[in-house]
C-alpha cells in the first residue's frame, strides 16, 4: 500500500493499531484526536499526556496498553505527514488506506487542517535549536610526508565545532580535504541564505 506520508513501509503494527482505533466511536476518536493534537501543539510533558491517556482509557473502558499503541502509531503517521508537509486530504487518504473509515479519518484531517501551520512552526523551531553551533575553530595544514606518494603535499582543514545539545556543550572534530571544505562552505552559504529568507 502506497502512502503519501512515508515512501518506506510503516511497521505492521500501525495497520493493526488503526484497526483497533476503528473500533472506537466517532466521539471517542474525536476526543482522542483532540488529546493528540493538544500534546503536539502545546509540547506537554509526556507524564501529563500519559495521565490524560489513563483518564481517557478509564472513562471509556479501554485498556491502556492498546490505547498507548494506537497513539504511538497515530503519532508516527502524523510526524511522517509533518515531515512531508502533507495536506489534510492526503492525511485523510493515508488513514483510509491504513484501514480507518472515512468519517474517523476526516476527524484527524480536520484537526490537521486547523493545526498544521502551528505544528510546522514548532517543528522548524525544534529543528533549528536542537543542535546549535556555539563556536568553531579551524586550522589549515599541508601533508608533508605520507606512505602514499599522492597524499604528500595535499591541503587539509581541521575543524573543531562546539555544539550545544540540550544543556551541554559537545566538541565535534572533523578533518576535511580542500574539495570537501569548499563543498562544506558552499552548503553553509546556502543554509545561511535560506535562513535569511525566513527572517
Amino acid at each position: 500500500m502506497a502512502l503519501r506520508c512515508s515512501p518506506a513501509a510503516l511497521p505492521d503494527s500501525v495497520a493493526s493499531d488503526i484497526q483497533n482505533l476503528k473500533q472506537l466511536s466517532g466521539e471517542q476518536v474525536s476526543r482522542l484526536s483532540s488529546l493528540i493534537f493538544s500534546f503536539l501543539k502545546e509540547q506537554k510533558e509526556v507524564d501529563l499526556f500519559t495521565s490524560q491517556l489513563e483518564d481517557f482509557a478509564k472513562d471509556n473502558g479501554i485498556s491502556l496498553g492498546p490505547l498507548k499503541s494506537i497513539v504511538r502509531s497515530i503519532l508516527l503517521v502524523l510526524n511522517a505527514a509533518l515531515k512531508r508537509n502533507l495536506k489534510s486530504e492526503d492525511l485523510q487518504s493515508d488513514l483510509v488506506v491504513l484501514g480507518l473509515d472515512e468519517e474517523k479519518a476526516r476527524l484527524f484531517a480536520d484537526k490537521w487542517r486547523s493545526d498544521a501551520a502551528v505544528l510546522t512552526r514548532l517543528a522548524v523551531g525544534r529543528t533549528l535549536s536542537i543542535n546549535q553551533l556555539m563556536d568553531m575553530e579551524w586550522k589549515f595544514g599541508v601533508t608533508a610526508a605520507s606512505s602514499e606518494l599522492e597524499k604528500a603535499g595535499t591541503i587539509f582543514l581541521q575543524l573543531k565545532m562546539v555544539i550545544k545539545k540540550g544543556n551541554q556543550l559537545e566538541p565535534v572534530y572533523v578533518e576535511l580535504t580542500l574539495p570537501q571544505f569548499y563543498s562544506f562552505l558552499h552548503e553553509m552559504e546556502r543554509a545561511k541564505s535560506s535562513l535569511e529568507c525566513f527572517t
